[in-house]
């Protein structure tokens, strides 16, 4: 690993927790709509990713979360009872299952976003364009993008 004279092994231990503190403070903004529809962070990080994904088939889902396919079948078992997602069938592969969000799932998704969007937002414009523009840069390296 190159050597970042820099950075101190305090510093990344502080970077860390600084992470862990921003996961938990983004994600706590949403718990409120979450537990309201009596639903978790596994099932946010699904809503967020059909969101994102229009259609997306259930093993790009699983690529994309890094689960088990019984942890995301439990997932969508749940978001199906709250009816907020539906199944398409493939057009040329009928075995091949594309996973929607409904009218309902997509307010609900937008409760969410709305709540984390005011503090990632509220961080944005009180940075500079070329802090913002880094600090992307960076979260994408962490996460190997």
């Amino acid at each position: 690993m190159k050597e970042l004279l820099y950075l101190k092994d305090a510093q990344l231990k502080e970077l860390i927790k600084n992470l862990f503190t921003c996961y938990r403070e983004s994600f706590s903004d949403a718990k409120k709509s979450l537990d309201k529809y009596s639903i978790g962070i596994a099932h946010h990080k699904v809503l967020h990713l059909l969101s994102m994904y229009e259609g997306i088939t259930i093993s790009e889902l699983l690529k994309k979360l890094k689960i088990t396919k019984q942890s995301l079948n439990r997932v969508l078992k749940d978001l199906i009872k709250l009816e907020i997602i539906f199944y398409e069938k493939g057009q040329k592969d009928t075995r091949i299952k594309h996973v929607f969000l409904n009218e309902k799932g997509k307010n609900i998704f937008n409760e969410i976003f709305s709540t984390q969007k005011k503090r990632i937002y509220t961080a944005l414009l009180n940075s500079s364009s070329e802090q913002v523009i880094n600090f992307d840069n960076v979260l994408r390296k962490i996460i190997n993008e």
